[in-house]
């Protein structure tokens, strides 16, 4: 009689202990992810663990978590972006101001990534 692993094409290599264990080799793509993919797989892990189940079983996590490290990163940018020229942070300052640039600038980044966190890793 044959397992449910096996009627889907599985195999089995039986181990130095003499238990089987099943031939798993993950068909998922390649991970890239950065800091907001690592922040989303902690946050899975930790507060949906239903979700992270699911994503490991159908073998999707890393697709998952680098489209959320690529969303992130693409949102950070653009908001930034927008929340510098918004604010009138150009590099007329920097070149006038440096540390008054680095300090808008810096700031800009943090209220970005909160966005960024709540938006897309925190959800």
């Amino acid at each position: 009689m044959k397992s449910t692993f096996e009627k889907m094409g599985g195999t089995y290599t039986l181990g130095a202990d003499g238990i089987y264990y099943p031939n798993l080799v993950s068909k998922d793509e390649e991970p890239h992810y950065g800091k907001y993919g690592r922040m989303r797989r902690q946050y899975l892990k930790e507060h949906r663990p239903a979700i992270y189940s699911l994503c490991m079983l159908e073998d999707k996590l890393t697709e998952h978590l680098n489209a959320v490290d690529d969303e992130a990163q693409e949102r950070m940018d653009i908001l930034v972006l927008q929340m510098m020229k918004k604010q009138g942070i150009t590099e007329e300052l920097k070149a006038r101001d440096q540390m008054a640039w680095i300090g808008a600038v810096n700031n800009i980044r943090n209220a970005a990534e909160e966005i960024v966190l709540k938006e897309l890793i925190y959800r």
